[in-house]
């Protein structure tokens, strides 16, 4: 990271909601970086936001975008969801353990989206994003805020090089982004702390993510405990706390599915 972008626009985590940060998210095409569990991401909160993301990443675009949630309620709002998917989400922020789910839009939850393109770039082709929850509390404060205090999305993508880790650490998001981004959080330790066993190179840098829709994006059906109920739950990229997510998995679905990578 060069010594001008330290500093002018990097901070420390103040261990509260970051203001300067809501500032600038609440603000046409704000773009800032800040701190979840396992590294570091790009937090947007429109089309323009949006944009500037995928242009400092190089992104490919047929993934589906990332929509960070502040509370189980923002959850039940927005995302198409059974009972036993509710049930799972509702254990892992219970447990405060960072999960992400593939899942359509219900109506009312789509008609909330910014009327500006925002839904061209944040689903996949087939209308689903990827709803996650627990990602870390400097980041979970500030998406929090912005959804129940000014109405507004926070939308997220990995902080670094596509293709590449920031390793948890604030100088390995890359120059592209570090010069895009109108702030930067920096929050080492805090992140560090989540996996304090393990070293640069053994620590995940990412969270799990589980397909709940069919190749066309919609939702799977409901298992009420039979067996082979298909399409279900697939594990598509593994992460961190995966052998908590599966345990927790195989208490609520009797059919599911691991497919590292199958997604993309």
């Amino acid at each position: 990271m060069s010594e001008t972008a330290t500093t002018t626009k990097t901070i420390t985590w103040n261990g509260g909601v970051q203001e300067e940060a809501i500032t600038i998210l609440k603000a046409a095409g704000g773009m800032i970086v800040s701190p979840t569990k396992v590294g570091y991401i790009i937090m947007t909160s429109d089309k323009q936001g949006l944009e500037r993301k995928f242009s400092a990443k190089n992104r490919r675009r047929n993934k589906p975008g990332v929509v960070l949630c502040g509370s189980m309620a923002q959850v039940k709002a927005l995302a198409q969801m059974t009972p036993e998917i509710e049930q799972m989400y509702q254990k892992h922020w219970d447990d405060d353990i960072l999960l992400g789910c593939i899942l359509p839009w219900k109506a009312a939850g789509k008609a909330m989206i910014p009327a500006d393109g925002s839904q061209e770039l944040m689903m996949d082709q087939r209308e689903t994003s990827c709803f996650v929850i627990k990602f870390g509390k400097p980041s979970e404060q500030i998406a929090k805020t912005m959804w129940e205090t000014y109405h507004k999305f926070s939308f997220a993508s990995s902080a670094n090089p596509s293709g590449k880790g920031n390793r948890g650490l604030v100088t390995g998001i890359g120059e592209q982004i570090e010069r895009a981004a109108d702030l930067i959080i920096e929050a080492n330790d805090y992140v560090a702390s989540i996996q304090p066993d393990k070293t640069v190179d053994t620590r995940y840098e990412q969270g799990v993510m589980v397909s709940m829709v069919d190749d066309k994006g919609h939702l799977i059906p409901e298992q009420h405990g039979r067996v082979g109920v298909q399409p279900a739950p697939i594990v598509i990229r593994k992460g961190l706390d995966v052998d908590k997510i599966m345990k927790h998995m195989s208490d609520i679905f009797t059919t599911w599915d691991y497919r590292h990578g199958f997604y993309y």
